[in-house]
């Protein structure tokens, strides 16, 4: 392996260095998206079982035991629970502000690997395509037959660099859609969530007035 990659050039080394950082942050996306992951379904039927029986305090502290945007979001609209529901809505809207961006946070930077390593195997290929004619040209001046040995060097950076950058933008790309859809799905969940707290909040609101 280390024999390929010196045979790759100095390319090899920055396309290397792009699958460490693209394999880093796929596994902190995966574990956050993991541990940000609940019940959205049973975590509503709770709160609003608690908002019904008026014990607020009870599901600021369920927000609070509970990880992930969702939660978060709730209860920005939870504190705001005796305001209007335009106050409501854009207390959950400022939360959801701050969280929105936690899920999609260095979804950028495997974008840019996914990018970039193909650039660079195509640059590691016209390098070895130089160093190749290179070659031929120092020996038609020598008038000195070329072997294929000759330009084994060249072949070799140019082949080898081109596969280890689209080994390496290939499952990047990949494990980018699927992080940037599960981000959307929880973007959406917080969508929901937030339109059914407000109409819980605001139907409470209702009745207490009555």
């Amino acid at each position: 392996m280390w024999e390929m990659i010196i045979k790759g050039g100095p390319l090899m080394f920055l396309i290397i260095l792009c699958s460490v950082v693209a394999f880093a942050v796929v596994l902190e996306r995966l574990w956050h998206l993991h541990r940000a992951r609940i019940d959205t379904r049973g975590f509503m039927e709770t709160i609003a079982g608690i908002l019904k029986r008026n014990k607020i305090l009870d599901a600021i502290d369920m927000c609070n035991v509970t990880p992930g945007p969702i939660a978060h979001i709730l209860k920005a609209g939870i504190l705001k629970h005796d305001r209007s529901r335009l106050e409501i809505k854009e207390a959950i809207e400022d939360a959801g502000l701050h969280e929105v961006p936690r899920l999609e946070k260095n979804l950028g930077v495997l974008a840019t690997i996914a990018h970039i390593t193909p650039l660079l195997g195509l640059l590691g290929t016209v390098t070895g395509m130089v160093k190749a004619f290179q070659v031929i040209e120092q020996k038609a001046t020598a008038l000195v037959p070329v072997n294929p040995g000759d330009l084994a060097g060249g072949i070799w950076e140019a082949l080898i660099t081109t596969v280890a950058g689209l080994a390496v933008a290939i499952p990047t790309y990949v494990a980018y859609n699927f992080l940037v859809s599960k981000a959307d799905g929880f973007v959406l969940e917080m969508e929901k969530s937030a339109t059914d707290l407000v109409n819980i909040l605001g139907s409470k609101r209702d009745e207490d007035e009555v």
